[in-house]
């Protein structure tokens, strides 16, 4: 099984992609790592969906795609999942992880992918992490619910739905199941009966 999380900075899209991969038993395909080379150094369009066909034929059982780049990858990564998970928690949630993770990876300086570091010098220019979620939150709703139109959509808005949803999925490897999806907004999943429209409590 293929799926592909998605959604903006802050979302939870690793998080969520390396328990899922996890609890299924298949890759984790992270796209920040095969885009981001050595010194922050972006890899170009053709590179880098050469490096996620690669890393697709790598894991022929299936695999997590944790990430976004449209304008490189275009629908690489969706067309091939059997399902999308999109990421949509509420803009003071994601502002909130984004200044958190932002300060504890420039202080503790943890390497992400191929030596790069955050720091707090980034964090206060045009590369900080917190000012493009201000910067580009309110246009990820309508963006996504356009780009995903027509795919089979799991839409999750808060940790709450997250963990139940994570909850509802832990037999997927073994028991395949169908999800029915309206207009990219609504997720159900037929196996469980859980629906994941619920605003977050």
């Amino acid at each position: 099984m293929r799926t592909s999380v998605v959604g903006g900075s802050g979302s939870g899209k690793t998080t969520l992609s390396r328990r899922l991969s996890a609890q299924l038993g298949v890759s984790h395909i992270e796209l920040d790592a095969l885009h981001h080379g050595p010194n922050w150094d972006e890899a170009p369009a053709e590179l880098l969906q050469q490096r996620v066909r690669d890393a697709l034929a790598q894991a022929p059982n299936g695999g997590v795609v944790d990430g976004n780049y449209p304008g490189k990858t275009g629908r690489l990564g969706l067309d091939e999942a059997d399902f999308v998970v999109w990421l949509a928690p509420p803009f003071r949630t994601v502002l909130r992880r984004a200044v958190g993770r932002t300060f504890w990876r420039s202080l503790t300086r943890r390497e992400l992918w191929n030596g790069n570091r955050e720091t707090f010098r980034n964090a206060f220019s045009k590369y900080s992490i917190p000012l493009w979620v201000i910067q580009t939150h309110r246009q990820m709703r309508p963006t996504w619910a356009e780009r995903l139109a027509g795919d089979n959509v799991v839409h999750l808005r808060s940790a709450r739905e997250v963990e139940r949803w994570l909850e509802s999925v832990q037999d997927l490897a073994a028991q395949p199941f169908e999800i029915d999806v309206p207009a990219a907004e609504y997720a159900h999943d037929r196996r469980t009966g859980l629906g994941f429209d619920e605003a977050a409590q």
